[in-house]
């Protein structure tokens, strides 16, 4: 399997505006260069460019949410590594054949897919794998 990029981190964060007011003037922006809502994932995401990678302030949209329950559990902080990859599925099935543990398989975003290592098995960190093309980029 190879790593393209770090794709970007995600912040877990209990109010999203708030937390833009905190954000923004470190990065020097002025608003989310992507902002949206994942019904499936259950959370509203702020999301900033800083070069290639991308900077995400997640909140969730539910009690239930993983989000909510990472900040019940841990507080808000660093929630999840994301690596770029070709493809998220060739990726799983390398790394299952390594005894790699998923939770869950691969999710579909927008016109890729990603996936989760659980975290026991990489330091206690969240890492997904994602094959995201980033075509914003581009623009």
């Amino acid at each position: 399997m190879k790593v393209n990029k770090i794709d970007h981190i995600c912040i877990a964060v209990k109010n999203l505006e708030e937390a833009k007011k905190k954000w923004e003037p470190i990065m020097g922006k002025d608003k989310p260069d992507d902002e949206y809502i994942d019904e499936p994932e259950k959370i509203k995401v702020a999301r900033y460019w800083l070069g290639e990678v991308g900077f995400e302030l997640m909140e969730s949209t539910t009690p239930d949410g993983d989000v909510a329950k990472f900040i019940e559990k841990r507080g808000e902080g660093i929630m999840l590594m994301s690596f770029n990859v070709d493809n998220t599925r060739k990726s799983m099935d390398e790394l299952k054949g390594k005894n790699y543990p998923f939770i869950g398989g691969a999710r579909p975003f927008r016109d890729c897919e990603f996936t989760f290592i659980h975290p026991k098995a990489v330091n206690g960190v969240l890492l997904e794998l994602i094959d995201y093309k980033w075509d914003e980029l581009k623009k």
